[in-house]
């Protein structure tokens, strides 16, 4: 299970006695209907199944928005990531997607929109396309959740770039902003002993953007993190399944050639590794401007890193 949930619905959870659980389960299938709303992407079905009373946006809206999440992991991936995926949605109080959750056996999603959400906050959100990455990867064990959302974190921006959703300024923008806070502190253990949320979301997301970078620069920008992730996921290696991260390294550096997942995850995995961040952004030629935008710089000696990076393997 991959996604935000509370501690106390954990708690509850646990708590439940299997014939509790089920019939909790069932009466969940009951309250959203029999007759999902079904998406066919390339590779998957996705069945969408909507609950709860209406809000500012209708059933249209919420199944075009899953629909353009399930574009852009499709984009990303080559393909959708599991062959079949439930999407439950639950209406509820207040404005705003939260509480996204992604199951692996079998595959689901469930997550709660609020009812004065609008269409413009759909067309913002990352909840959903976040969640379609989770299905992309193996289940590996929990000291090394940080890949598991480091790679939604990092791959949900540039998969809706490349499907033409979202502005690469805005992207390089917030991950410029957000980056920073999976850099390791006072303390810190590597990423498979330090469990904080930073080095958890944005360490992860950390390890991915290094592993694009140096990817891109060993083979001249022929492959990248897509590629890896890709070859990964080739191997079988999505959320149903359970595998060592060492298998899911060692398959994604055969596609990509390399052996850069492998070499940066010996590097990190047991003691912090200082980045310079400042530096990187001026090789890559991104320019933060007073107002918090960036502007790019074409002759940076990275340059056509970062522009391969939010193009993606299929325009090469």
């Amino acid at each position: 299970m991959r996604g935000s949930i509370g501690s106390s619905s954990l708690l509850m959870i646990s708590a439940l006695s299997k014939v509790a659980l089920l019939t909790y389960v069932l009466a969940f299938s009951r309250s959203t209907g029999s007759k999902p709303t079904t998406i066919m992407a390339p590779g998957g079905r996705i069945d969408v199944f909507v609950s709860g009373e209406g809000g500012a946006v209708t059933q249209e809206d919420l199944i075009g928005w899953v629909s353009a999440a399930s574009k852009s992991v499709s984009t990303y991936f080559g393909r959708y990531p599991v062959p079949h995926v439930e999407v439950r949605i639950t209406t509820t109080e207040g404005r705003g997607v939260r509480h996204g959750t992604t199951f692996g056996s079998p595959a689901r999603i469930t997550i709660s929109v609020g009812r004065d959400t609008t269409v413009a906050d759909l067309k913002r959100d990352w909840t959903m396309t976040h969640e379609m990455v989770h299905l992309a990867f193996p289940s590996v064990p929990e000291r090394h959740h940080w890949i598991e959302e480091g790679t939604a974190t990092y791959v949900e921006p540039i998969a809706r770039v490349q499907a033409g959703i979202l502005a690469p300024s805005k992207m390089w923008s917030d991950l410029i902003r957000d980056l920073p806070q999976g850099l390791p502190g006072r303390g810190d253990q590597g990423l498979d002993r330090t469990h904080t949320w930073g080095r958890t979301y944005w360490g992860g997301a950390l390890f991915c953007f290094l592993a694009d970078v140096q990817i891109h620069q060993k083979t001249q920008n022929r492959k990248g993190f897509e590629s890896a992730l890709r070859g990964i996921l080739a191997a079988g290696g999505n959320i149903s399944e359970d595998w060592p991260l060492e298998h899911a390294l060692r398959a994604g550096d055969e596609a990509s050639g390399t052996r850069v997942l492998e070499d940066l995850y010996k590097g990190m995995a047991d003691k912090p590794v200082t980045v310079d961040l400042p530096n990187l952004w001026r090789e890559l030629g991104i320019q933060r401007s007073q107002d918090g935008g960036v502007s790019f710089v074409d002759d940076a000696p990275l340059a056509s890193v970062r522009k391969s990076i939010t193009a993606g393997p299929d325009s090469q």
